[in-house]
């Protein structure tokens, strides 16, 4: 299923809430976390991970992955935390939001 614009960067930060990470880790974990409904393509995570990491809110560093490659690990700075924080609070807005407006037009007041 396709993301919608945005959300990535959201599940690329709560992915990494929970330990640092390389690039195929995080899209594995969004694809095992969704039950296998969100496919994350590398032409889209690599630049959102570069560019969260512009922003400040992820620190990277060289390190070797599970299978002995060199890879770039990701690390949620204070500052991604704070980001996270706002994004989720700003997502289940708007989810509820849709939420209303799709409700059976005889639940509608």
């Amino acid at each position: 299923m396709a993301l919608l614009q945005g959300t990535l960067d959201l599940l690329i930060l709560r992915t990494l809430l929970f330990g640092p990470n390389h690039g195929q880790g995080i899209a594995h974990a969004i694809r095992r976390q969704s039950e296998e409904v969100l496919l994350v393509d590398h032409g889209s995570l690599y630049p959102a991970l570069q560019r969260l990491e512009d922003k400040g809110w992820l620190r990277a560093e060289w390190g070797t992955s599970e299978n002995n490659r060199k890879a770039r690990f990701y690390t949620l700075t204070k500052a991604g935390r704070k980001q996270l924080t706002a994004e989720t609070g700003a997502w289940r807005r708007l989810v509820a939001a849709v939420g209303r407006v799709l409700e059976p037009e005889g639940r509608m007041s």
